[in-house]
């Protein structure tokens, strides 16, 4: 793994909220921390809503992770696109983020209960 990327399990027990609505709750989340950025929590799919997210066809790449792809949010006030995102293949030094999605914290709420 890139040496300024650590990735380790998100104490307690973590919720996803978009408009007012859950989302997702979880006690297995994962917490990743690259550089200087903010950690960024995310979510086993088993523990989400998948019918609130549609994917969308926009795409990222990051150097160390991969392939990012998005899913837009389905509320009942409109879609928000592309605010949340997942690596389907990711590099092998962060594997432990397949099967888990992350979300924009401007357009969610993501917050340990």
């Amino acid at each position: 793994m890139a040496d300024h990327i650590k990735i380790t399990r998100a104490e307690g027990t973590w919720v996803v909220r978009a408009a007012g609505a859950v989302l997702g709750e979880s006690s297995a989340a994962l917490d990743l921390t690259e550089g200087d950025y903010p950690s960024v929590i995310y979510f086993p799919r088993d523990d989400l809503g998948m019918a609130f997210l549609e994917q969308t066809t926009h795409m990222t790449h990051c150097p160390h992770k991969g392939d990012a792809t998005y899913f837009t949010i389905q509320t009942k006030s409109g879609p928000w696109e592309n605010a949340a995102w997942s690596y389907e293949t990711p590099k092998d030094a962060v594997a432990r983020i397949k099967d888990h999605i992350a979300f924009y914290t401007d357009k969610v709420t993501v917050e340990r209960l």
